[in-house]
């Protein structure tokens, strides 16, 4: 490949950021090219509304983020019917909720577990579902008893940021950001499961005990493709509850179900709306990315992301994340089922990997029109991180990994997370035409 003189590279960095290709210092790749859906979503945590476009509706995630102080003239909105899905504030690839190419799943009353059909070729899987109402039989609790069970295991999660805006005059600045959404403990470790969109970016985490304590975290690890992160407090404190985790496959349309969380903020911390499952299974579209979730009309808005859905066994079913706000509208919410986050609660209680660098994709059509070869290119490198210690650069484009060729940030990703802490392994870039091969020393985040 031939050199590229700057003024080249600047005009492929800046195609780049025009066609708003995603980056992250975890190497997270978020492609928000200009792909129209058949809706609009927009992620509502308690920060800055992330819009995208759709003819016919919008749909918002909920997390809360106080107004902030701006004295630039905002432009109007255009005209049109506006409908919106808001995403519970506290941390979309396809969310499960299909089947498997060998077998089906059927739902059926009776014993848990899976049994095979006789030809082999059918697997069923049999429920128990859940009590369809709260009450005080030996089977279901009533709604004050499940609040007192799970309430102590909600916390409030209060991150700040760093986000850039331009200003009246086309200048760029810099604001800190705070946002405001929800979690709950998952174990004795004081780990807590969230939405990713309430701690993306976030350079401060603290959580807020049910009893107003505040102590310090970090986030540990994320899957930005499901919406999920895992929090740890790093402070010492004792677990005042841990919530109990269920089945989302054992629930059913029309049951009782309740939200605790913090809409609107730190003001109505620990709220409780309680409503059914509108249905247990709903495929709809956000932010480009199709996933299944379940729907409730219990009450969620800007600041209920990453709090807990629970049913009447006082059992988490799934993880609040969305809503519907456009107006007129009320009592179409979602949230994550519980199953899906369960897969990946091994992977997201482990230190997440880095390497230190902002990364975007070279497409086969980016190759062709610039000259570089497809792979990762390298857009800035995070001082003293692994990237750095290995000479990596910016402008260069990773096409091997650990001796495997990569075309994509989630194939690196998933390469990249098949190791542990202080593994050595080989990357290969291209550098202004020339091969160049490197040693890098993986450490947790």
């Amino acid at each position: 490949m031939d050199n590229f003189n700057d003024d080249y590279k600047n005009k492929f960095t800046d195609n780049l950021d025009n066609n708003s290709y995603g980056n992250n210092y975890n190497n997270n790749f978020d492609n928000n090219s200009g792909n129209q859906s058949d809706q609009s979503f927009v992620f509502v945590n308690n920060d800055t509304q992330r819009e995208v476009s759709k003819p016919v509706t919008n749909w918002q995630t909920v997390e809360y983020t106080p107004q902030q102080n701006n004295n630039t003239p905002k432009k109007k909105k255009s005209g049109g019917k506006v409908a919106a899905i808001i995403a519970g504030a506290l941390v979309c690839a396809v969310l499960g909720g299909g089947v498997g190419a060998g077998a089906v799943y059927y739902l059926k009353d009776g014993n848990t577990g899976l049994t095979s059909s006789s030809n082999g070729g059918t697997t069923i899987k049999k429920v128990t579902y859940d009590p369809p109402k709260f009450s005080s039989s030996t089977t279901a609790m009533s709604v004050t008893d499940v609040v007192k069970k799970v309430a102590p295991a909600v916390v409030t999660v209060s991150t700040k940021s760093i986000v850039s805006s331009e200003n009246f005059f086309g200048q760029q600045q810099d604001q800190q950001q705070e946002g405001v959404g929800t979690g709950f403990f998952i174990n004795e470790q004081g780990y807590i499961l969230t939405n990713y969109h309430v701690v993306s970016g976030a350079t401060q985490v603290k959580v807020t005990l049910s009893d107003g304590k505040e102590l310090n975290a970090k986030v540990l690890n994320y899957d930005s493709t499901q919406d999920l992160a895992v929090v740890k407090v790093t402070d010492s404190f004792k677990v005042p509850a841990v919530a109990e985790l269920g089945d989302s496959d054992a629930i059913q349309a029309g049951e009782e179900v309740i939200a605790i969380g913090n809409p609107l903020g730190k003001e109505f911390v620990g709220t409780v709306t309680k409503g059914i499952v509108s249905s247990p299974a709903r495929t709809i579209t956000i932010s480009q990315k199709k996933a299944t979730y379940i729907q409730t009309d219990a009450a969620i808005n800007p600041g209920n992301s990453g709090g807990p859905l629970i049913n009447s066994k006082g059992q988490v079913i799934g993880i609040n994340t969305a809503k519907t706000s456009e107006e007129g509208v009320e009592g179409i919410g979602f949230a994550i089922p519980i199953n899906h986050a369960k897969d990946s609660l091994g992977t997201l209680s482990q230190p997440r990997l880095v390497i230190g660098v902002s990364v975007t994709d070279v497409t086969a059509d980016l190759s062709k029109a610039y000259g570089y070869p497809i792979g990762v290119y390298v857009k800035s490198v995070s001082d003293f991180s692994p990237a750095q210690k290995a000479g990596i650069q910016n402008g260069d484009v990773i096409t091997k990994f650990d001796g495997k060729e990569v075309k994509t940030t989630d194939e690196l990703n998933k390469l990249r997370d098949t190791h542990k802490s202080g593994d050595k392994v080989s990357i290969t870039v291209s550098r202004d035409g020339k091969e160049v091969n490197l040693q890098l020393t993986l450490q947790a985040q």
